[in-house]
């Protein structure tokens, strides 16, 4: 099975193409250029270069949250115009779990944690051994509290792994929690893991067309927040 993957939750974006469990070739840019230039030309290369058509893709995989907001959109879009152009099926991957597969030859507890900011990580927790992935948690916006509460209690080794991996190592150092950063080269999401992600979801028959494809943001963008507060707080005054 050939996968096309797109990944664009974060700053860089990365496009893989995969046969079943092999990488077959892997582009990625961090120049901080929009990802709205750099996906489609990176994509487009990536296929010419390893000789493939698109109609010879069987999957049409990306990262669909948690994750940048702008950033999700547009790898979702990409992905739905690629799917529809060639009437491919999608594959829409956890980011965290896309993150967990990088590590799953590291046996253990794997810890992917974005960000989340407002004193929350994105995260979701598995168990690796094997090379195989076994999901705990589904994904979630944890608060930092009690991520390192759950992490505290956990006698596995703990692999973090994402771009919210050095903080949350700075969080458990304070609380005494013996976790481990994955290494640099692994740490940070990609293409790759995406496509893994996406094997998955094919052997389970979990793929989607591409009209159902949408981001999964896992809570409100700042605008939605401050809107929905500023109708609360003119409810208040209307009630005064």
């Amino acid at each position: 099975m050939k996968i096309l993957a797109l990944e664009t939750s974060a700053v860089a974006a990365s496009v893989a193409v995969c046969e079943d469990e092999s990488l077959l070739a892997q582009s990625f840019q961090n120049s901080g250029l929009t990802h709205s230039k750099t996906l489609m030309p990176m994509a487009e290369d990536l296929l010419k270069n390893c000789g493939l058509a698109l109609k010879e893709i069987d999957v049409i995989a990306v990262a669909a949250g948690p994750g940048s907001f702008t950033g999700l959109r547009i790898g979702v879009a990409a992905a739905k115009g690629l799917a529809w152009a060639a009437d491919k099926p999608c594959a829409a991957v956890s980011t965290l779990e896309a993150m967990a597969w990088q590590t799953a030859h590291m046996d253990g507890l794997i810890v992917p944690v974005m960000d989340a900011r407002r004193h929350q990580y994105y995260n979701a927790l598995f168990s690796a051994e094997g090379g195989l992935l076994c999901r705990l948690t589904p994904d979630r916006a944890i608060a930092t509290e009690e991520l390192l509460e759950e992490l505290k209690k956990c006698e596995k080794k703990q692999i973090l792994v994402g771009d919210g991996a050095h903080l949350c190592y700075t969080d458990c150092k304070k609380m005494d929690i013996q976790a481990e950063l994955a290494p640099p080269h692994l740490r940070y999401q990609t293409a790759w893991g995406v496509a893994r992600g996406a094997l998955e979801l094919a052997r389970a028959d979990k793929l989607i067309p591409a009209a159902a494809l949408a981001p999964e943001y896992h809570r409100m963008s700042q605008a939605e927040r401050e809107r929905l507060e500023k109708r609360s707080q003119n409810g208040c005054k209307k009630g005064e």
